[in-house]
């Protein structure tokens, strides 16, 4: 059983930045695909990125150019590095994983964090 737990969220101005993290145990990452996830109030959960377990990375149109995410198998973490926040961004981000080795992405995630609040207002 993986657990995940999520930090570094908060309330950030306009044009600001945020690392987000992603510690896990239960198991070591390696052969694990990491997503990123977020949830607006009253809109749907949104894939924001990922990071297969060969470290291959991908992006949502709509954060590509100011989101990074990067991994650390040494230590079973996961980071979202995020840089130009915008009000919109504000959502509850949320990681999850899966079992799947290679150069893409898990489809399906079985193991979630309950999340970290990321807030963007002036």
């Amino acid at each position: 059983q993986v657990q995940l737990v999520e930090s570094g969220g908060g309330l950030v101005q306009p044009g600001g930045s945020l690392l987000l993290s992603c510690a896990a145990s239960g198991a070591t990452l390696d052969y694990y695909g990491i997503g990123w996830f977020r949830q607006a109030p009253g809109k749907e959960r949104e894939a924001v990125s990922c990071i297969s377990s060969d470290g291959s990375a991908y992006y949502a149109d709509s954060v590509k150019g100011r989101f990074t995410i990067s991994r650390d198998n040494a230590k079973n973490m996961a980071y979202l590095q995020i840089v130009s926040l915008k009000p919109e961004d504000t959502a509850v981000y949320y990681c999850a994983t899966n079992k799947f080795f290679g150069s893409s992405c898990p489809r399906e995630y079985d193991y979630w964090g309950q999340g970290t609040q990321v807030t963007v207002s002036s």
